[in-house]
């Protein structure tokens, strides 16, 4: 059983594109009317939006629609930079941004920009200190910051969001990342392993059950001071409301190569009826503490009616 405090459901949707301005504010009002809560977006150099200017879009197509990255690559800005858009966004939301960080991780964005794609530890080194120039800019009146990849004197970032601390999201799948996040976040979403720079076979590997186990058992322990501050969160990337759940989950082992029993048992999959769905999620809670579920623009109709069901509960 899970050792984080039971929370309310809550739910978001990953989107990326839309074709035009009419398409996305649709696009994020149906998310709205749907129940979901926030509206995330990858931040990739591949066939999608900016996602500074189009979560803004999608926050003033909204009322109450919370918008975030899904997550920011601190690599792509310095975080001085990403920190007064950041601002400027919860400014001009009233209050609705949800900061998503991490450290990279797709090599072809690095290969195709010519950006050196450093070791994973001074990738995590560098966003472990872009996290503290964030919170630094956005706290009150000025400061420095003296680390290894960035230096800060004496800066008062301009504007202060609306939030006196917009929640910070970030997401990880190795032993570093996640303790750090169950020391610093507010809401940790629990990923595969993405050393590899690709999702290929490894990182499928670490989306089991078992692996997750062994995720979540990572941030209770290095968290343990602040267990009741942390919301856990977990993108679903195989999601499908069938009334055959069976066959289903037997394509989607083939066309990934991966086991029946390992699809029929991650968290990374939501696959069934409306009913069995909600059964789903709500034994994830129970072992995981999972009660904040992302799932894809493609999922946002049939997932309505679970949204509908559980949010909040």
């Amino acid at each position: 059983m899970s050792q984080f405090p039971h929370r309310g459901f809550r739910f978001g949707v990953q989107v990326s594109k839309e074709t035009s301005a009419k398409g996305w504010a649709e696009l994020a009002r149906r998310t709205e009317a749907a129940g979901y809560e926030v509206l995330t977006m990858p931040d990739h150099f591949t066939d999608q939006l900016a996602p500074v200017p189009a979560l803004m879009a999608a926050a003033s197509a909204t009322t109450t629609l919370r918008v975030g990255a899904l997550v920011f690559d601190n690599d792509y800005k310095h975080p001085v930079v990403l920190a007064k858009e950041l601002a400027t966004i919860d400014l001009l939301s009233d209050g609705r941004l949800d900061i998503g960080l991490g450290a990279g991780w797709m090599i072809s964005d690095y290969e195709e920009a010519g950006m050196p794609y450093d070791s994973p530890k001074v990738r995590i080194d560098r966003f472990i200190e872009g996290v503290a120039v964030i919170r630094g800019a956005m706290a009150e009146g000025a400061f420095s910051f003296s680390g290894d990849h960035y230096t800060i004197t004496n800066y008062n970032g301009q504007p202060k969001p609306i939030q006196a601390r917009p929640p910070l999201l970030i997401g990880g799948g190795g032993k570093r990342v996640l303790s750090y996040a169950a020391r610093e976040a507010d809401i940790i979403g629990i990923n595969g392993t993405l050393t590899a720079g690709v999702v290929g076979p490894e990182a499928l590997s670490t989306m089991t059950a078992e692996s997750v186990d062994e995720k979540v058992a990572i941030v209770a322990a290095a968290g343990a001071h602040r267990l009741n501050d942390i919301e856990m969160n977990i993108r679903t990337f195989f999601v499908k409301v069938t009334n055959d759940r069976a066959a289903t989950v037997e394509g989607i082992s083939s066309m990934f190569g991966v086991s029946k029993d390992m699809i029929d048992a991650s968290p990374f999959a939501l696959i069934g009826s409306v009913e069995e769905c909600i059964e789903q999620l709500l034994e994830r809670r129970e072992r995981w503490g999972f009660s904040y579920t992302i799932v894809g623009a493609e999922n946002i109709d049939e997932c309505a009616p679970i949204v509908a069901a559980l949010r909040g509960k």
